[in-house]
């Protein structure tokens, strides 16, 4: 009997430590840990990415919106340069899907810099279809994989 008293103390004590644990993990994540300036505040604060309509590298007004945020975040950390990758879905040829994320790439380039942004400071790059963000063959993760996202370097 009096072992099973003291596994329930423990199971108790166990359960409390784990709770602690979750809170302070849970605080952890907010953005009063994330280093302003840095890759974590822009995916937190801006957003590092914009996506794409199918076999298009044409800006959509969501995109534009993004890369207003990121243009305005890149003038306040002027030392930050990035890096804008273009993807694709997994449709289509290699080739093709190289040449569509490099047009996604540099569209996203180009607005930024008729936003202002020195295009000393950005480079381009395509992955094509070779870095897919979201796993499957369904128009969900195909919409998730044609993007342009841009990372600090």
């Amino acid at each position: 009997m009096n072992i099973k008293i003291l596994g329930a103390f423990a199971a108790v004590a166990l359960l409390a430590a784990c709770a602690d644990q979750k809170s302070d993990a849970a605080g952890a994540g907010t953005s009063h840990s994330i280093v302003p300036g840095s890759q974590e505040d822009l995916v937190a604060n801006v957003g590092d990415r914009v996506f794409y309509d199918f076999n298009k590298s044409a800006l959509r007004a969501d995109g534009k919106a993004t890369l207003d945020k990121q243009a305005a975040w890149l003038k306040q950390y002027a030392s930050n340069n990035v890096q804008i990758a273009g993807n694709c879905d997994e449709r289509g040829t290699t080739e093709y899907n190289l040449a569509l994320g490099q047009r996604r790439a540099n569209a996203a380039s180009s607005y930024l810099k008729a936003k202002g942004v020195a295009a000393a400071r950005m480079t381009t790059i395509s992955y094509g279809k070779d870095r897919p963000t979201a796993m499957g063959s369904n128009e969900q993760a195909w919409a998730q994989n044609r993007n342009a996202t841009t990372s600090v370097r």
